[in-house]
């Protein structure tokens, strides 16, 4: 059993490795919850870089839901069309701001439930709205997440939403907020999905090194 002691300690090791004051001032500042909604619909298999130009390109055009809503699909693929599965994406973007007016009253939800029947929403698009928008103590999981909880040896689990409930028994809450961001920043340059830069991280004393990839 991981105890509250160690995760302690390896996500204080993580955040002086990855500029506290950074992310906290990230987690600080107060996002618009339909560009964080929007933006994180898009971000599905794609790089955070990528998402985050195509995101204010797309904002310039349509800052709310209401003119996204009546956008039309053609016009918004253009924008969008480099991201990745433009399609799909074009198609839940403008469904959801539809939603958003039609039942939610032009505001984003803040429920787990709520979020989750808008089109293109998962798990862990909600639980990023609940945490960049609206502060809520919840634990977004994505592939970095997933991998690197496993790899640690936190959790033993085979899908994000099963690395969501382990992580929520096992995880202090204080450090829900900050634990997505701690690990995407540290799957990004270090914890790499395939050949991961060992030797150079910060918390290997920490780690069970747990389903490494090497290149042969």
């Amino acid at each position: 059993m991981i105890s509250h002691s160690k995760i302690d300690q390896t996500l204080k090791i993580l955040l002086k490795e990855q500029k506290i004051t950074t992310m906290l001032d990230r987690l600080s500042k107060k996002y618009n919850p339909f560009k964080v909604l929007i933006s994180t619909i898009l971000s599905a298999r794609a790089k955070d870089e990528v998402t985050e130009v195509i995101s204010k390109n797309l904002f310039k055009e349509y800052p709310t839901a209401k003119k996204l809503a009546s956008a039309n699909k053609k016009d918004v693929i253009k924008i969008i069309r480099k991201i990745g599965f433009y399609n799909s994406k074009s198609k839940n973007i403008i469904n959801a701001s539809k939603m958003l007016l039609e039942k939610f009253n032009n505001q984003v939800p803040k429920t787990m439930n709520e979020l989750i029947e808008l089109p293109g929403v998962g798990r862990k698009v909600a639980n990023c709205v609940l945490v960049y928008a609206y502060k809520q103590n919840v634990i977004p999981v994505d592939t970095h997440v997933h991998r690197i909880s496993n790899r640690l040896g936190w959790v033993k689990t085979k899908s994000p939403e099963d690395t969501e409930k382990a992580l929520e028994s096992l995880v202090p809450k204080r450090h829900w907020q900050i634990l997505n961001d701690t690990l995407v920043s540290h799957g990004k340059t270090i914890c790499t999905p395939i050949s991961p830069f060992c030797s150079k991280c910060p918390i290997s004393a920490y780690c069970n090194k747990i389903n490494i990839k090497k290149h042969r």
